[in-house]
């Protein structure tokens, strides 16, 4: 199964694509989508959605994971991340590649066993998960990819259980 995760922001939306197989994870690529802040915020939004249809394109993903919430205390931040988050979604959407959301808090569970992790635990966790050497930079490649293990390990149980 290959999973594609998207951390989304206006500048940089990160992305992981790990493949699950038979119990085990491997991390396949990650990144993340830049824009120069001179862009406008709908410049930007072009970058994303170019640049996941590119990813689709590229791999035969089974899935797509995102967050199913994000918490801002500034409204006008809030609002941006929610555009992005639907502009990166929306090729995933053309391609039709069913797209899964996990709240933030059971993506660290998933990961580290604790809901209130820390971003260094989740980060320090995928990278021993997948075995990576090197840190993973940016930080939202590195929150991608956990979203995409959250769905690699939901999706495991669910079967079992079935």
């Amino acid at each position: 199964m290959m999973i594609m995760g998207i951390d989304p922001g206006t500048r940089s939306t990160g992305y992981g694509i790990v493949r699950w197989a038979e119990g085990d994870a491997v991390c396949v690529e990650y990144g993340a989508i830049r824009s120069p802040g001179r862009l406008s915020a709908w410049e930007c939004h072009v970058r994303i959605v170019d640049g996941i249809a590119k990813l689709i394109q590229e791999y035969a993903l089974d899935a797509v994971a995102v967050e199913s919430q994000f918490f801002c205390k500034n409204v006008r931040t809030a609002l941006r991340i929610g555009e992005a988050r639907s502009v990166a979604l929306l090729p995933v959407t053309r391609a039709g590649v069913p797209i899964f959301e996990y709240a933030p808090a059971r993506v660290k569970q998933s990961v580290v066993g604790n809901g209130n992790a820390r971003k260094e635990q989740v980060q320090g966790m995928v990278r021993s998960l997948l075995r990576i050497r090197e840190a993973i930079t940016p930080d939202d490649a590195a929150d991608a990819l956990a979203i995409a293990l959250c769905h690699a390990q939901t999706n495991a149980f669910k079967e079992r259980l079935q």
